[in-house]
């Protein structure tokens, strides 16, 4: 667990820009639900042509912005990201409403190739540019007894229509262990591909947890809050069954409507070979440790 962030992917293992941005590639790869995901050491993505201008953001999933595929290409370009604070509050030293220039002064934004995957057994290679969440957590004092970390998503009806729809129970929450979110690897991306990052993809600040599933990396953060009980997460609210709270990506627990023993690479295509999935999405050597003793069928 200790240590830097470190990896062997490299820029020729990134999935094209147009292919991570134009979510209909997931049609190909006979997936369904794009939630905004993270990625694995030692992890190979094939080569894949670019995407028209068209095609890179005509099919997300933000359901703040409506279940439709192109409701956030219509709508998150009304999003207004500037300014944007969050609010750090419970379990810490120093709780407040940090802006989020302030935030960034002093950061190191590195560049983090990192494996995502989805649900519904598809994966792909993105570079984020972020900074890891431990040097805010830092920042803010975590007091003595924390053991989770709270995140809640922006909730603005007036600029997010599915926010005025019961689609899920606003606003949308996740969490972590605090030893997760402490983790080298567990990020807080303003970027992707060297660029801002898009709208539809959680501007201006995301998680990014590389060895869960897409929907644990929260997008478009205004909240975090430290706290000693395990806090509610929107999915697992919703369908416990189906969405565990640790919701670690584990080849070996099926999700109720459809096998995780094996995935395929964005862009391959419907008929392209299906790979193994590997636990922990790639990154046991890093992450195994966190999870010592537990029994991860039970706590999936």
């Amino acid at each position: 667990m200790a240590g830097r962030f470190k990896s062997d992917l490299k820029w020729s293992d990134v999935t094209p820009e147009a292919a991570f941005l134009d979510r209909r590639a997931l049609l190909a790869g006979g997936a369904a639900m794009a939630a905004g995901l993270a990625l694995p050491r030692g992890a190979r993505a094939g080569a894949l042509e670019p995407n028209t201008l068209e095609e890179i953001t005509s099919y997300n999933n933000y359901y703040e912005f409506g279940t439709g595929k192109t409701d956030p290409k219509a709508y998150a370009g009304g999003l207004t990201t500037k300014p944007w604070s969050i609010e750090v509050g419970g379990m810490v030293e120093k709780p407040g409403n940090y802006d989020l220039a302030d935030i960034l002064k002093g950061k190191s934004i590195e560049e983090r190739i990192y494996r995502l995957r989805c649900v519904e057994a598809w994966s792909m290679v993105v570079p984020w540019n972020g900074f890891e969440l431990k040097d805010l957590l830092d920042q803010v004092g975590v007091q003595p007894g924390a053991k989770y970390v709270a995140f809640e998503t922006l909730y603005r009806p007036e600029e997010m229509p599915g926010t005025r729809y019961p689609v899920v129970p606003w606003p949308y929450r996740e969490g972590l262990r605090l030893d997760e979110a402490m983790h080298p690897l567990t990020i807080l991306a303003t970027g992707i591909y060297g660029k801002p990052m898009p709208n539809q993809n959680g501007a201006p600040i995301r998680l990014v947890v590389p060895w869960k599933y897409g929907f644990k990396s929260i997008k478009s953060i205004v909240k975090i809050t430290l706290t000693d009980k395990q806090p509610p997460t929107s999915w697992n609210t919703i369908q416990a069954r189906e969405y565990g709270f640790y919701s670690n990506v584990n080849p070996n627990v099926d999700h109720p409507r459809w096998s995780q023993a094996t995935e395929r690479r964005i862009g391959g295509g419907l008929f392209s070979p299906r790979i193994e999935t590997q636990m922990f999405n790639g990154y046991g050597d890093e992450v195994a440790g966190l999870y010592a003793g537990m029994d991860l069928k039970k706590y999936y």
